[in-house]
């Protein structure tokens, strides 16, 4: 048993090792680049399939050095501004999602994890219904638009 009651666990016997599996910590974020967003299609997604720019967060950073350092080695941007939006449980992953919205200078250059990017206006993008899906959705309600949700498979995807 842990502090907050009854919950099963994968635990050795011998050493009383006990694997918590916590939810990991992810970043997000919507960079908005000459007045639109960057959205980007990684490597190992189908075409047409297209998302915040995201990463792991890495021991000894904050999450704000942590996004500003993801949007630089995935699109070679600096991050001029960042606001955060939001944290969103991702349980189909296990993980929590750091979301930030970025305001970005530079050039974009795309790692070789990300094949290709495209950019929207705030209004012309079109929600995912899990994760980052809900940060775009809370940030563009902040700007007064009402967001539209539509899952891949709706898409075609």
């Amino acid at each position: 048993m842990e502090d907050g009651g009854p919950k099963m666990r994968n635990a050795c016997t011998s050493c009383e090792f006990t694997h918590w599996n916590n939810p990991t910590p992810v970043l997000a974020a919507i960079v908005e680049w000459q007045g639109q967003i960057v959205l980007a299609r990684n490597a190992a997604w189908p075409t047409g399939r297209f998302a915040l720019i995201t990463g792991f967060m890495e021991a000894g950073e904050d999450p704000e050095e942590g996004i500003r350092r993801e949007i630089f080695e995935e699109t070679h941007l600096e991050a001029s501004q960042l606001s955060l939006v939001g944290v969103y449980e991702f349980i189909k992953k296990n993980q929590l999602i750091i979301a930030y919205h970025a305001k970005a200078e530079g050039q974009i250059e795309l790692s070789p994890e990300l094949l290709e990017y495209r950019l929207y206006r705030p209004q012309d993008i079109v929600c995912w219904p899990a994760g980052t899906g809900y940060a775009v959705a809370d940030w563009q309600r902040k700007l007064g638009i009402e967001p539209v949700f539509k899952s891949w498979e709706e898409r075609g995807l």
